[in-house]
């Protein structure tokens, strides 16, 4: 990144993915997942039960940092703490049914803000464009 080109379009990037970040947070609603659970539960649901080690290191953050949310998804019956198979000395967290239907309904719900967002502001080049943005975001975000 030599240029102040360069420069500017990662600002541009860094701002939007910030800006919808935090608009996808407030159309959630009151009472809905903080950031993180949503997080946590989303790695659960993709790669089946992990242990607290890794998923604190999925998601960047210490281990001890993750100590009570763990416990508040516990607690709500959205995760089940089981003991490791492989090291008793370590458990397993999984997602529970509850936790599932939760983190579906929080998807189908951003989901349908986005869509309708999109729908109402973007013409279908944008759209297409916008699509392959999410995947390259993605690719950012897992490397």
């Amino acid at each position: 990144m030599n240029d102040a080109f360069a420069v500017n379009d990662v600002a541009t990037v860094r701002r939007g993915v910030l800006r919808l970040a935090r608009r996808l947070r407030v159309e959630r609603g009151e009472g809905g997942l903080s950031a993180t659970k949503v997080s946590l539960l989303g790695h659960l649901y993709r790669r089946g039960p992990l242990s607290p080690k890794t998923l604190a290191e999925l998601d960047r953050v210490r281990v001890q940092s993750l100590t009570r949310v763990l416990a508040d998804l516990q607690r709500d019956d959205l995760v089940s703490r089981t003991r490791d198979p492989a090291d008793g000395r370590q458990s397993l967290i999984a997602l529970t049914p509850a936790g599932a239907a939760l983190l579906e309904q929080h998807m189908r719900e951003s989901d349908a803000w986005l869509a309708q967002a999109m729908d109402h502001l973007l013409s279908p080049a944008e759209r297409q464009l916008l699509h392959l943005a999410g995947e390259l975001l993605t690719r950012l975000a897992e490397g």
